[in-house]
This record gives C-alpha cells, structure tokens and sequence, in this order.
C-alpha cells in the first residue's frame, strides 16, 4: 500500500463519518482494491453514486467568486464574499476537518474554513458591513470530527442575522447538518436532503494476505493496541463500542436538527427517517426544508428582503 493509499485508508475505515452511503458505497468500490491490493466485496450496498459538486453547469447561487483569518486579515483578504450586503459562505464536496484554505479545495470543503468564515461574517454584521448570510450546499457529506462545532457556528450566526441554507443540489450527512441550523432552507426540484445518521466502516484483509502467504505479526503493549487493524478480524466487543458511539453521534445528529429546525422537525422524527436520503417533495413533507425553488430565484429573493428590512 502506498503512503497515499494508507493516508486515504486512516481517514475511512475505523473512524465515524457524516456521509451518506452510497457516497461511501462508491469510494470503497473505486479505490479500495488499490488501497487493499486485493478485490473488495460490497456485500449489501445499495448501487453507489457518483456525485462532483456543482457539476455539469449547475448554478452558482449568485455571483460567488483562529489562525486562517489572522493570516488572511494581514494580507488583507476578505474571508467571504459578499453581494449586495449579504455574505456568501459555499459549502461543497467532501467535507474534512481541517484544511487551511477558505471555500472549497480540490473537490473538499474544511470546518476550519466554514469557521472561519463565519466568525468574520459575524464581525461584519456586528459592524454594519452586511444584513445576512447564505450557506451554499452541494454535500454527500464528510468527517465527524469539526462538523457539529460547524453547525453550534452557524446557529449563532443564525441567532445574530438572517440566513438562508440553498441547496444547489444536495445536501446528505454532514451538507444537511451544516445547513440545518440556518433559518431558512431551500432546495431545487431535483436536488436531495437528509441521510441523518452516521456510518463507520472496517476493512478486514485477514483473509486475503492468508491467501497471498502474508502473515503480519502485531505487537501490542496494551491488549487494546492497534484495536480495530486491518490485519486482524473485528473483534465483537469492539464493533458494540462503535455500534454505541455512533448511535450517540446519531442522536446529537438529530438533536441539532431538531434545535435548528425549530417546530418543523422534531428529534424523534429526524431520528424515524432512519438516515434515509429523500427527494424534494418528501423532504418539504417532512419539514427538513422550507421550500422547493430556483437557488438563483431563492437567491435574489433572500437579497431583496434582507435589504428592504
């Protein structure tokens, strides 16, 4: 395995993600018969999707172009763009912790970005620079780890000025997360909302370098050491504890959507749509979103009521 590979490989398999699984379904198909060296089984997947951002033309919701904001402060950037008095904070593609850039990157948005973004947007709006705030969305999700510190910033932020979440397209896992604490959220026709759940995934090679005559010997001071390897089957007390933790996260999950959504969606049924991902129609039904419309026509909507009040 290559030390791209084993960094890829650290970041999926043993840890909780806020991804949607069929995005997962797709990453494990695609790549992990390079990270594993051997076939990978999918043995109850659901068909996998195939999902870049803002893809194929989709618009832009208007004209979008703490350390990281004390670097960009001494070169003078602004850490959001702004139109017509209302910031705009874009959050797109897989989603990571931390990632010293503000917007997306190579396909990644990070939580240290959106944050820092957000602490300057509350700046401007304390100083009389903007009226409100729009969350850009088109996420299957991403990490666990930064995601609800993301959502507690954009409640405040919500608490402070008006905001609106606009799904250009999707907004799974993590991406409704971060857009449920908004006051407002509005996606188009087509796009995609929820997945309220949390996934974890173990690769157990095992078996396959048995096959190919490759015994790997762990040493271990602390028998929890190494707990959860590749090399070893998953041992039953462990996948409980996992199964445990990411019953917790679910719950938090739910409860921020409940906090953020206020009476339109209680916790209990964010938590009975069991992570299942729905259409517009379903998610308007169920009270994840407010309305089904244009991002851009959402957009301009947002911009001409911010600015008249």
């Amino acid at each position: 395995m290559s030390f791209a590979f084993a960094h890829i490989s650290q970041r999926i398999f043993g840890t909780p993600l806020l991804y949607d699984e069929r995005k997962a379904e797709t990453f494990v198909r695609a790549l992990g018969a390079r990270i594993t060296g051997s076939e990978v089984i999918v043995t109850n997947g659901s068909g996998g999707v195939q999902h870049t951002a803002f893809e194929n033309g989709r618009p832009l919701a208007g004209k979008l172009g703490e350390p990281l904001g004390r670097f960009l402060d001494r070169r003078g950037y602004a850490a959001f763009d702004v139109f017509q008095n209302v910031a705009l904070i874009p959050v797109e593609g897989t989603l990571v912790h931390k990632g010293a850039w503000i917007g997306s990157s190579s396909g990644e948005t990070s939580y240290q970005g959106i944050q820092t973004q957000i602490a300057a947007v509350r700046q401007a709006k304390a100083a009389g620079k903007i009226k409100g705030a729009v969350l850009e969305i088109d996420s299957y999700g991403g990490e666990v780890n930064g995601a609800f510190e993301t959502a507690a910033a954009i409640a405040a932020m919500s608490r402070e000025m008006p905001t609106m979440a606009i799904l250009t397209d999707f907004a799974y896992s993590a991406g409704y997360l971060t857009a449920s604490p908004a006051r407002q959220i509005v996606m188009p026709k087509y796009g995609g909302a929820g997945s309220i759940g949390v996934i974890m995934m173990h690769a157990d090679y095992s078996e396959a370098l048995l096959q190919d005559g490759v015994k790997v010997t762990i040493i271990r001071a602390g028998k929890k050491k190494a707990e959860g390897n590749p090399y070893e089957p998953l041992p039953s007390d462990l996948a409980d504890r996992w199964q445990a933790q990411v019953e917790a996260m679910r719950e938090d999950f739910a409860d921020t959507v409940a906090r953020g959504r206020s009476k339109r969606i209680t916790k209990a049924r964010a938590l009975a749509t069991e992570a299942d991902a729905f259409d517009a129609a379903d998610a308007l039904s169920l009270g994840l979103v407010d309305a089904i419309a244009d991002p851009l026509e959402a957009f301009s909507a947002f911009v001409k009521e911010v600015n008249r009040s």
